[in-house]
């Protein structure tokens, strides 16, 4: 895996009014990783996810991708940069009147100029990518189970064949197994489409399934970001108790 940085947050500070969620927030995401983010209820997860993706405004320090200011960039080049990014939301956020396939093209219409038969094929390609049968695709959001809504959702995330996917609890609600299968195929696309991951999750199953770093959240800042093994040894309490409390000496003893 090369270690070169392709997305950072430097100095972040991030607030609602006078509530500070992150202050002097440092965090590397190195190309080609999967980088797992854990922390307790209101450590702000889902702000540092919203900060990097650019749906909140940082209140100081800066995000860089591959070195460079996306605050400095024009509209149109983080245009460019946010349509090589897939994201899938904790809910999926799919659209409920589409079907599968035109929830995969949705982001094909907005930032490309293709015809509508090589969009079908390329939503096709996607979907099956993802896991799904073919019969899928014509199918609606509210026909699929929880798990082949996740995929659905996955096949749309990387209809433009990004380089960095972003997933926010993408195990929640599934059952063990089908979390287990998810982890799997997300492994599997990472491994072989060369995909960077910043995948939020409490799923310890999944840290340790997948994850080739993992980052945590506490005191308001990244308190460390290693490898589980170096974690569990971190003297952190938040960090010991998550790590070798019952719940993650379980996951340890499932590997």
């Amino acid at each position: 895996m090369s270690e070169d940085i392709i997305i950072e947050a430097r100095n972040l500070r991030t607030a609602f009014g006078e509530h500070v969620v992150h202050q002097h927030l440092d965090l590397q995401i190195r190309r080609g990783e999967i980088l797992g983010l854990v922390g307790g209820s209101g450590t702000g997860k889902s702000v540092l996810l919203n900060t990097v993706l650019g749906l909140k405004s940082a209140d100081g320090g800066d995000i860089l991708f591959e070195g460079r200011s996306m605050a400095a960039m024009s509209n149109e080049e983080r245009r460019l940069i946010e349509s090589r990014w897939g994201v899938l939301f904790q809910n999926g956020a799919l659209f409920s009147a589409l079907t599968v396939k035109e929830n995969v093209m949705a982001p094909m219409r907005e930032h490309v100029e293709l015809s509508a038969r090589l969009m079908e094929e390329i939503a096709d390609m996607k979907i099956g990518l993802a896991g799904l049968p073919p019969e899928a695709g014509n199918r609606f959001p509210s026909e699929l189970s929880g798990g082949m809504r996740k995929r659905a959702a996955l096949a749309r995330s990387l209809a433009l064949d990004p380089s960095v996917l972003f997933l926010d609890e993408p195990t929640a609600g599934l059952d063990p197994i089908g979390a287990a299968a998810f982890d799997s195929l997300i492994l599997e696309l990472s491994r072989a489409l060369g995909l960077t991951v910043f995948m939020i999750t409490h799923d310890l199953d999944s840290l340790h399934a997948i994850c080739d770093r993992v980052a945590v959240l506490a005191d308001k800042k990244v308190e460390a970001v290693a490898p589980i093994p170096e974690l569990m040894r971190h003297p952190h309490p938040w960090i010991q108790e998550y790590f070798n409390g019952p719940r993650g000496r379980a996951a340890q003893a499932g590997l």
